[in-house]
């Protein structure tokens, strides 16, 4: 009887073979083998219809399809085939292409989050089917990224004529946070100030209080580091003066000694985010390397999986950590199994990233490994044996110390029990402080004021950017990385003194893009999107009916909007669409220059003045110019209709002049009126009603959407709408 497992990296190939032995061919996908295709309207490979996506697929390459000649063969060979591809969503959806590709009846499911021969046999032994939600929302994810990457690329994007590549869901809402910081750092303006300190000859430095109470200390992500070591913010030179004039004329004593024991609990153990962080401050390196060093180490059969948002350890592991350190450390033993807080949505069901086996110490399997797998491993040991050790226990000392109405504060602290920070060190250095009493004399040293500057919010580090789109909800473990090279591979970001800072060209787009659809670059927003997929993962969401919804609902009116305000700039030339597949890059285009309008006696509909005649070169306009408002800060524009003869408002702008744009029905949701919204579809006229204040569109009323059909109009969430039959 011949078995086929089919894996996704041939990395593996020869530590599974070990594993599985005869009678077990071993056959990889090396990845993704399907794609949507680049046909359709904007070459999506899609269409949406009224109630059902039709998507097409193709393989991604020649190599793919190579790939799946090679595992037809294979298939035909085999008795009983094993899909084992990743244990997540995007290895569900591959292990899926893989069914449907290799036409596979009944392909037995089997998935391991690590490679050793007890995790793999027993994930042999309890197959399963296919979960079609983790599929469902896999293709949810491959359709809702390609719908905004390309259509939002060649509406939006290639229009501006500015360089700009392309946009995408989780690409753009990261860049946002980074133009963001830059823009934050742009503005910022400085301020001078001073920090005021004493020393004393019993050999301590004490930071000038306004008050004896304490202060409340920065955090560990406090943006101006230095903030514990200075006094508080002395905001002239005469009040820094003063202090050091008190301080060198009134004597000094002892006012206040607080002492205090502090237990300080263990990190958890890595997930990807903080592996990626982690690994980036203490080994320099980027997030896309650490994740090709971790699956090499995955691959060797060394690490568990390592695209995971769990922080969960099995019980095997949690007890073989208990028996290591009974062995080589009681005294680090907790007297229970520590217990850490899930991260908010994360998948229980997964691990966090730990070593397969507790026994293999890093020392051991240095010659096994290149130096930076060595280093890596030995990161995660520590910081997985760390996570199930006793807290450590400090001391810790304030001494507030007074000299006329100024007072003067020390802090310190001293590690009594190590605890965790034996494997995990995150504490700062010991800080001893000398043993006072209260009342106690002290002998000046030294007073002195030191002259500062505020300093601007800093730049992201890779590993920074990282902890934040895991914060704001951009992205899942998989796409960090990804995302990351994209922006630097677009010219959107460059790496500067290991800083990430975007470039003019991104910079422009972002500010392009925050007019132009300016919801999807809101982290919020995104992270809505993350949390449907997850919905869908679930099950408690189906992935067709959201994705329609989601492009009625909001996308399509969005990129129509956004085309109608490139318009409103003249300094813009408009591109048309390519047909066939997007490339990699635009059509090769220049910034038209600014030119001279020409007056006319039109008046603005808007706000009265002189309606100014300006050329257009976009091939969607019949004519080859528009009138714009000349009065200051208006901005309206009108077309050429050549049937009426006349110039008018865009659509959109027509519609809000009409008394008749509301209805009688209210929101739904909020009670304001329904309004009518007119859109094309298919080269068709077509109405939907929707709440009529705009701010509640973008927030809590976004989902509310009717539309008509057979002289009603229907909402997939709030089902049909009867509207008020109007009086005679």
């Amino acid at each position: 009887m011949v078995n086929l497992l089919l894996i996704e990296s041939p990395g593996k190939v020869k530590k599974l073979g070990q594993i599985l032995g005869s009678g077990w061919v071993i056959k990889a996908s090396m990845g993704h083998v399907r794609e949507l295709a680049n046909d359709g309207e904007d070459a999506l490979g899609f269409d949406l219809g009224a109630d059902a996506i039709d998507c097409r697929y193709q393989p991604r390459d020649d190599r793919a399809k190579k790939v799946l000649s090679e595992l037809r063969q294979a298939v035909k060979a085999a008795d009983c085939v094993y899909i084992a591809t990743d244990p997540d969503r995007e290895g569900e959806t591959i292990g899926w292409h893989l069914q449907q590709a290799l036409n596979l009846k009944h392909p037995r499911r089997v998935v391991y989050s690590e490679i050793t021969a007890q995790a793999v046999r027993a994930a042999i032994a309890r197959p399963r089917t296919l979960d079609q939600s983790l599929v469902a929302a896999g293709r949810a994810r491959d359709c809702l990224d390609k719908l905004v990457g390309y259509k939002g690329s060649r509406h939006v994007v290639w229009p501006l004529n500015n360089g700009a590549k392309s946009m995408g869901r989780v690409q753009s809402a990261t860049l946002h946070l980074l133009c963001v910081r830059e823009r934050a750092i742009q503005a910022f303006v400085p301020q001078d100030y001073w920090s005021v300190w004493v020393t004393y000859g019993e050999g301590f430095k004490a930071f000038y209080r306004s008050s004896p109470k304490p202060q409340r200390k920065p955090g560990k992500d406090a943006e101006d580091k230095g903030a514990e070591h200075e006094s508080e913010r002395v905001t002239t030179q005469e009040r820094a003066d003063a202090l050091v004039a008190i301080a060198r004329t009134h004597p000094h004593q002892v006012l206040q000694i607080e002492g205090k024991q502090a237990s300080q609990s263990p990190p958890p153990p890595f997930i990807t985010s903080t592996l990626q962080q982690a690994a980036g401050s203490k080994l320099h390196f980027s997030p896309e390397h650490t994740m090709k060093v971790a699956q090499a180490l995955y691959e060797k059969g060394h690490i568990t999986y390592m695209r995971t948002d769990s922080i969960a350890l099995s019980a095997p592991f949690c007890e073989a950590v208990r028996m290591y350190l009974e062995q080589h450390d009681p005294t680090n033993l907790p007297r229970q199994t520590t217990r850490h807080r899930a991260v908010k949505g994360s998948q229980a069901a997964h691990e966090a990233i730990r070593p397969t086996d507790v026994n293999h110490l890093p020392q051991q399997l240095q010659r096994e490994l290149s130096a930076e797998q060595a280093r890596l491993y030995e990161l995660i040991w520590n910081r997985a044996v760390a996570s199930q050790c006793a807290p450590a226990r400090l001391r810790k000392t304030r001494i507030v110390t007074q000299s006329g109405d100024a007072y003067w504060e020390a802090r310190g602290q001293v590690l009594e029990f190590a605890g965790y920070t034996r494997y995990w060190n995150n504490l700062s250095a010991d800080a001893v402080l000398p043993a006072l009493s209260q009342g106690q004399p002290l002998q000046l040293d030294q007073a002195q004021a030191d002259a500062k500057q505020t300093q601007p919010p800093p730049r992201y580090s890779e590993p920074k950017l990282v902890k934040l789109m895991e914060q704001k909800g951009i992205g899942r473990p998989s796409t960090y990385a990804p995302t990351i090279k994209t922006l630097q591979q677009r010219q959107y970001v460059e790496l500067l003194q290991g800083k990430l800072q975007p470039t003019a060209l991104g910079l422009e787009l972002d500010g392009a893009l925050e007019k132009l659809l300016p919801d999807l670059i809101q982290p919020e927003f995104t992270a809505q999107m993350e949390t449907a997929l997850d919905a869908i993962a679930t099950g408690d969401q189906d992935w067709q009916t959201y994705l329609l919804d989601w492009n009625r609902g909001y996308f399509a009116p969005a990129i129509a909007q956004a085309k109608s305000q490139l318009l409103f700039l003249p300094t813009f030339a408009e591109q048309p669409p390519t047909p066939g597949a997007v490339p990699s890059h635009p059509p090769s285009v220049t910034r038209a220059k600014p030119t001279t309008g020409q007056p006319t006696k039109t008046q603005c509909p808007t706000c009265g003045e002189a309606m100014t005649k300006l050329p257009s070169r976009s091939k969607k306009m019949k004519a080859k110019h528009f009138l714009k408002c000349s009065g200051p800060g208006c901005g309206t524009v009108m077309f050429w209709n050549a049937k009426a003869k006349c110039y008018e408002l865009p659509q959109a702008q027509r519609q809000a002049l009409h008394s008749d744009l509301f209805t009688d029905h209210p929101c739904p949701v909020c009670g304001a009126l329904l309004e009518r919204y007119a859109y094309s579809k298919d080269g068709q006229d077509k109405v939907m009603l929707r709440c009529s204040m705009l701010e509640h569109r973008r927030g809590k009323c976004k989902e509310v959407a009717f539309f008509q059909s057979r002289g009603e109009f229907w909402s997939p969430k709030f089902g049909t709408l009867k509207l008020p039959t109007p009086s005679p």
